[in-house]
């Protein structure tokens, strides 16, 4: 039981290099579209081999703008053959970036403005690649050959994969990584990999009953298909004071989902009426479930991910988007609490690290 109270954080703004980005890329896209031209089929990612279709002062000047906005995201420019150019601006599965990339994805031009390409904040499935070969460094992997061992975790929510490929047997365990990730997410696209896949393992063997990765999207969706409306798990404890404890976790919680908030948010409501274990009772427990009520309409701003109760209290603990005047909100619906003065508190916790305990 970890009721408690923070202090309260001020708003984290789109940083500044955010906009100087996108005003960047408005003057430099010309010179990048006639170095793709120049070299078709070409694909430059970083970090990585630039590959054909960029110049260097070009690559070097990209990935500059983009570690202003943060020195760990990473970017790649799609759009091989006939396909439509893509950027994408990732944190590389790293929850603490997913807000980020997010906000520069949200930032991005639109319509004639965007002159044809697209952009994500996250790798996109890709399933044609898993058919190509992969180089690192100097190594060339006929994707082709790799396979899957799948085991599907109901209890997590998971699937935990065993990849494999017969040139393992020749590199590095880092290469080997490398190959399973890229294969991943390409499978599935890099949230859905963040949301569903559990330990990944490497063999230099093939798994018994292991498949192509194209099989993957089809044995996630059996694992998601149970939680497409939110489910809740439930737990007993003690509170400090040696007191009955009861938790509530939204399950699965998936920071993907609600990519813009990154504001952890702990709001404490005293109630009145209680059992001897203190635990609440009549009218308390109804007047609890109203104002739970009324954070569950608050959309994509804030989604609620536990509630602890002991001791006279309970906590909500949520996460918010602290762009979207939501915080005021909140402050409103617990001044307005009728049994005791609640208590808003609030800090920046963009890789949803206070509630990972609760989940499974």
């Amino acid at each position: 039981m970890g009721i408690f109270r923070r202090p309260r954080e001020s708003s984290a703004a789109t940083p500044p290099a955010i906009s100087e980005f996108w005003e960047w890329w408005a003057q430099a896209r010309p010179t990048i579209e006639a170095s793709l031209a120049a070299a078709p089929g070409a694909e430059t990612s970083e970090p990585g081999t630039p590959g054909e279709g960029l110049s260097a002062e070009t690559i070097e000047e990209l990935s500059r703008r983009v570690h202003r906005i943060h020195s760990e995201l990473q970017w790649e420019i799609g759009g091989a053959d006939d396909r439509s150019p893509s950027l994408t601006v990732t944190g590389g599965g790293d929850p603490e970036l997913r807000g980020l990339a997010e906000r520069w994805f949200r930032a991005a031009p639109g319509g004639a403005a965007a002159g044809g390409w697209s952009f994500h904040p996250a790798r996109q499935a890709d399933p044609e690649m898993l058919s190509q070969d992969l180089v690192l460094g100097d190594h060339e992997f006929d994707l082709e050959y790799v396979r899957l061992g799948m085991r599907a975790d109901a209890d997590r929510a998971r699937v935990h994969v065993t990849a494999y490929h017969p040139d393992f047997l020749f590199v590095s365990e880092e290469q080997r990584l490398q190959v399973a990730l890229h294969v991943l997410d390409w499978a599935l696209g890099e949230d859905d990999v963040a949301r569903w896949i559990g330990e990944v393992t490497i063999a230099t063997e093939a798994p018994i009953d292991s498949l192509p990765p194209s099989m993957l999207p089809a044995v996630v969706e059996q694992v998601a298909e149970p939680f497409d409306e939110p489910a809740w798990l439930s737990g007993e404890g003690r509170t400090p004071r040696g007191h009955p404890a009861r938790l509530g976790a939204r399950f699965p919680l998936h920071r993907q989902d609600y990519p813009l908030c990154d504001l952890h948010v702990a709001i404490t409501v005293p109630y009145a009426h209680s059992n001897p274990d203190r635990l609440p009772v009549e009218p308390s427990a109804g007047a609890l479930r109203a104002f739970e009520k009324k954070l569950g309409k608050l959309g994509d701003r804030a989604v609620l991910a536990v509630r602890e109760t002991g001791d006279g209290l309970r906590v909500f603990h949520l996460y918010a988007d602290p762009d979207s005047g939501v915080i005021g909100e909140l402050d409103q619906l617990a001044a307005a609490w009728t049994e005791g003065k609640a208590k808003v508190a609030s800090t920046s916790d963009p890789g949803w690290r206070a509630v990972a305990p609760y989940q499974p």
